[in-house]
């Protein structure tokens, strides 16, 4: 009979169990990069547009067309790496695309001006419709698993019996949401307004679109935000006060 040495035995099993740790590093999914975004759909369309409009440059044609390049296969690229439509997304591409046409096309710039209102005037309306729906758009925008506890919530509100309660509160934040995106809607419009003041096609129009590319993320960006802040802190307000729960307990834990 042959004898095992415990010492080699011990040496052989230990590289089976490190085999069967799981890989925590594969399992995460690539976080997006801030100044990747910032860069791609801001900062290089507006440098192009209003450096390279110049026909000792790309002209103004090409330079709609390279500078709306980059956020449109930015946005192509997040499809390809997530796998999946993201919605707001696929309504920034429609975005890009709407203006390379309309600009292209040297149509009046009150259409501009439309379809920067439009878009997130057509959001807020869709928030508040959704509140007649199964699937209120609250839930995407705040309420969802990325950022609390649902299932606890639910959970707890069914048993203190303040579900009703509950709902109420998911209206008043949409309502918020929605004004967000009516400010947003607002100051789109009259910032183009403001700063489309050349006949499209020419190069004072390209700089005019990159200076309101740019400005626009200040002047409209921020008040939005602010007011999805609010409606972020109303909502966890309510939830700690209709569910006894302490803030860290309604969390989504990461």
């Amino acid at each position: 009979m042959t004898e095992t040495n415990p010492t080699t035995a011990a040496t052989e099993q230990k590289p089976k169990k490190e085999s069967l740790q799981p890989k925590k590093e594969s399992s995460q999914p690539k976080k997006e990069s801030l100044l990747a975004n910032l860069l791609i759909n801001i900062v290089i369309p507006t440098l192009i547009l209003t450096k390279l409009s110049g026909d000792n440059w790309l002209g103004t044609k090409w330079a709609i067309v390279v500078a709306l390049a980059f956020p449109l296969l930015y946005g192509l690229h997040d499809l390809y790496r997530s796998g999946k439509v993201n919605f707001f997304s696929a309504l920034g591409t429609i975005s890009v695309l709407l203006t390379g046409g309309i600009s292209l096309l040297k149509l009046d710039a009150e259409y501009i001006a439309i379809k920067e209102a439009a878009i997130p005037g057509l959001l807020g309306i869709a928030t508040v419709a959704s509140l007649y729906t199964r699937w209120p758009l609250v839930k995407t925008f705040l309420y969802n698993d990325m950022v609390l506890d649902t299932a606890k919530i639910a959970r707890v509100l069914a048993g203190n019996g303040n579900q009703g309660a509950f709902e109420r509160t998911l209206q008043h934040a949409s309502w918020m949401i929605a004004g967000s995106f009516f400010l947003s809607s607002t100051l789109n419009y009259i910032l183009a307004k403001l700063m489309l003041q050349s006949p499209p096609g020419t190069e004072a129009f390209n700089i005019e679109l990159g200076k309101m590319t740019m400005v626009s993320y200040g002047v409209i960006f921020v008040p939005t935000a602010i007011i999805l802040l609010l409606a972020l802190f109303f909502l966890l307000y309510r939830i700690v006060k209709l569910t006894g729960l302490k803030l860290e307990e309604i969390m989504a834990q990461q």
